[in-house]
C-alpha cells in the first residue's frame, strides 16, 4: 500500500482552511482517508475543518483493526460523521465567533480491494483506473443541482459565480446526512480525495493525465498542486492519494 497527502493555502486566500488525515493499518490492508474544507470566517473555517477531521478519525480509529463488510463500513463512517457534526455544531454554539461555521467532509475507508466513501459538501473522491478518472461522489452544491437538472451545462458550472455555494455541510445544523458509495480498488488503481481548490482549477482530464504520468504518489500530488496554482490557486488546495500497489494480488 502507498499513500500521500498535501495541503496548500493557494495564491489568494490568507489562511488555509483545508485539512486532511490518513490512517493506515498495513497488517489488515486497511486505510482511512479524510479531507475537509472549512468555511465560516477567518478562523472559524480552520476550527471547523480541524475538529471535524479529528473527531471523525478518532471515532473510526478503534475499528480499523477489524474486518468489516460493506454494511459495517457504511455504519462506521455514518457514526463517525455524526460524531464530527456534533463536535463542530456544539463548539459553534458555545463560542459566538464560531457561530455558523461548517466544513465539507469526504472520507474513504479501504479494506483490501473494497472501498466505502462518504461525502458531505463539494470535496470529492475519485477512482483512477490507469486511464480514466471516475468521480465517486456527487457534490452537494447549488450549481451541481442546477447541472443535474439540466439548467446549466458542465462548462457553465465551472465558471458559475455561485459555484462555491454548498447545500450541505458538517456542523451547521444539529444533524447532517452523508451520501455513501461503494467501489472496488483493483491493484494499480488509485483513490484521489480532494477539496474544490483542485477541481475548481484543474479539469478532470488533466488530473487523469497527471496521475497517469507520475512515477510516485508524491510526484502526482506535487504535480496536481502545481497545476492548481498555475490555474489561479484561488482557493486552498488539498490532495490525498492512496493505492494498493500494482503488484498485490486481487
Amino acid at each position: 500500500m502507498e499513500w500521500f497527502g498535501l495541503t496548500d493555502r493557494g495564491r489568494v486566500r490568507p489562511t488555509n482552511q483545508d485539512i486532511y488525515q490518513i490512517e493506515v493499518r498495513e497488517e489488515n490492508q486497511t486505510a482511512l482517508l479524510v479531507v475537509c474544507d472549512g468555511m465560516g470566517g477567518a478562523n472559524a473555517g480552520n476550527v471547523a475543518s480541524r475538529f471535524a477531521a479529528q473527531s471523525f478519525v478518532e471515532y473510526a480509529r478503534g475499528m480499523l483493526d477489524r474486518e468489516l463488510d460493506a454494511a459495517k463500513r457504511q455504519a462506521l463512517l455514518t457514526h463517525a460523521l455524526v460524531q464530527a457534526n456534533d463536535t463542530v455544531f456544539s463548539l459553534a454554539g458555545r463560542q459566538p465567533e464560531f457561530r455558523g461555521m461548517g466544513t465539507t467532509l469526504v472520507a474513504a475507508l479501504v479494506q483490501g480491494d473494497q472501498v466505502t466513501v462518504l461525502n458531505v459538501g463539494d470535496s470529492r473522491a475519485y477512482l483512477f483506473d490507469g486511464t480514466r478518472l471516475h468521480q465517486l461522489t456527487e457534490d452537494h452544491s447549488y450549481v451541481e443541482e442546477m447541472r443535474r437538472q439540466g439548467r446549466i451545462t458542465e462548462a457553465d458550472a465551472r465558471t458559475h459565480p455561485q459555484k462555491n455555494l454548498i447545500t450541505r455541510a458538517v456542523g451547521v445544523e444539529p444533524d447532517v446526512d452523508g451520501d455513501l458509495f461503494e467501489a472496488r480498488l483493483a491493484p494499480g488503481e488509485m483513490l484521489l480525495l480532494c477539496s474544490d481548490g483542485l477541481t475548481g482549477m484543474v479539469e478532470d482530464e488533466k488530473i487523469a493525465q497527471t496521475l497517469k504520468d507520475a512515477k510516485t504518489l508524491a510526484l502526482a500530488g506535487d504535480a496536481l498542486l502545481t497545476l492548481a496554482l498555475e490555474g489561479g490557486g484561488r482557493d486552498n488546495i488539498t490532495v490525498a492519494l492512496f493505492t494498493r500497489g500494482a503488484e498485490e494480488e486481487a
